[in-house]
């Protein structure tokens, strides 16, 4: 753009905001939330009380969204494991962050036609300060490797005692990916965009890159093909070829003599090379790799053993599973946030890296599955919840053919299988924000083109 055009967008920026501020006083409060997902917890802690504070000022009518009432109860029954956690103290400290799943919806009860009239701007604003967000770590990262000459600078987020990443560790290069790849479809989705736009469209493609998170990666490729072979302009004029090409795509990928072949080297070979990140990096002293078969199977370890993403996993796999039969928790499972203690006391048990004054255990690390997090601590309830909330947002996305809520409803179910999302309070705040505004909106132009 040049001076003329960026003096324009600026003022058209402006004068839509003023106007929206004016037309409803929500509007300033569910942004400013919104926009803080990627700062500090304190400042998002701030909009978040502003913007309960502003919908209770403004509240006028009361419309219940039964689609909802799965989060809500989600949130009774993690505040109701307090009365059987094995660790009261942390299920209570804990327990503020999951707020979220009960207050947010109500705001949409008191508010939901205004977020319908707002979604898309909504969506479009977080979007583009996601990408500044984005430009400014990647210009911190550029004068960082110029000041120290070490390019870790560019790449995930900092480890224990060192900062050196792309992001800081506090906003996790794995969470912060998830805001840029939604950031990433809304211009991906776009019919028509400008060359600004375009250029966002594949900064933010380096971003995500650069952050390293194996599982977003995958999706945002296999969501990319998606939208390019079933939602484009392009694919409505061709969408047979494209279904054989994409169904050809997908047999070549699922070849049984490769896919044998790469578990095989998986499974029985010492490497790093895993589809999940490294947990812990660069250490020294742990020499003897673990492979998967070993993570499942080994019964003793040693402090000189490294495990790679997958194998850790793997690992913790084993670790809930002998957890779960050990305590009898199947029903109510050990209480919310409470199941550290046990991984702990695995890690003892088991003799892994406990962590010095450099680098932080494995006995640290929760499970990095929100399936098996909820398992361990909610038990089959909490679980059960937890998929009906997924399939409730998997259908309505499908219903509504909306392909950014498609993408979000995939990034989620796929995210979970590597991070316990929802138990950081960033997580859980951009989850239930996103899935209420995806689904309120989606369902209710559902509802309307049914008529």
């Amino acid at each position: 753009m040049n001076k003329n055009q960026e003096i324009d967008f600026i003022s058209r920026t402006l004068a839509e905001l003023i106007n929206l501020a004016k037309s409803n006083i929500l509007f300033p409060f569910v942004l400013l939330y919104i926009l803080s997902l990627g700062l500090s917890l304190e400042i998002n802690n701030f909009f978040f009380i502003s913007l309960v504070f502003a919908t209770i000022i403004k509240t006028n009518y009361f419309k219940f969204y039964y689609q909802f009432l799965p989060m809500q109860l989600f949130f009774i029954w993690i505040a109701l494991s307090y009365f059987w956690s094995i660790d009261q103290p942390k299920t209570l400290q804990s327990l503020p962050r999951e707020i979220h799943f009960f207050a947010l919806p109500l705001i949409f009860y008191f508010q939901g036609d205004f977020f319908k009239k707002v979604s898309d701007i909504i969506l479009k604003y977080f979007s583009f300060s996601i990408f500044i967000l984005s430009f400014y770590f990647i210009a911190r990262a550029v004068f960082r490797f110029f000041s120290i000459n070490d390019n870790r600078v560019f790449f995930f987020h900092g480890e224990y005692g060192n900062d050196f990443g792309l992001v800081p560790k506090e906003l996790n290069a794995i969470h912060f990916s998830v805001f840029v790849a939604l950031a990433y479809f809304y211009f991906l989705q776009k019919e028509k965009k400008s060359r600004f736009e375009i250029f966002i469209l594949f900064f933010l493609l380096i971003t995500i890159l650069l952050l390293s998170s194996s599982i977003v990666i995958l999706s945002l490729v296999f969501l990319t093909l998606s939208y390019y072979f079933f939602f484009s302009k392009l694919a409505n004029k061709m969408r047979l070829r494209n279904i054989v090409l994409f169904t050809i795509a997908i047999a070549c990928l699922s070849f049984y003599n490769k896919i044998a072949t790469l578990l095989e080297n998986e499974i029985k070979t010492n490497t790093e090379q895993t589809i999940g990140h490294n947990v812990i990096n660069s250490i020294p002293n742990l020499q003897n790799k673990i492979t998967i078969y070993e993570a499942w199977t080994k019964e003793q370890f040693t402090p000189n053993d490294f495990f790679p993403g997958t194998a850790f996993r793997v690992y913790q796999l084993r670790v809930f599973f002998e957890i779960i039969s050990e305590q009898e928790v199947f029903f109510s499972g050990l209480g919310f946030n409470a199941s550290q203690t046990k991984i702990q006391d695995k890690g003892i048990e088991y003799n892994i890296f406990l962590g010095n004054e450099l680098y932080e255990g494995y006995q640290m690390k929760n499970f990095h599955n929100q399936y098996i997090q909820v398992f361990a601590e909610l038990g089959i309830v909490g679980f059960l919840l937890l998929i009906l909330i997924l399939l409730i947002n998997i259908r309505n996305a499908f219903l509504s053919k909306d392909f950014l809520h498609i993408a979000f409803a995939i990034l989620m179910i796929s995210l979970f299988l590597t991070e316990s999302f929802l138990w950081r309070q960033r997580g859980v705040a951009f989850f239930v924000m996103f899935y209420c505004l995806f689904n309120y909106k989606t369902t209710q132009n559902y509802i309307k083109s049914k008529k």
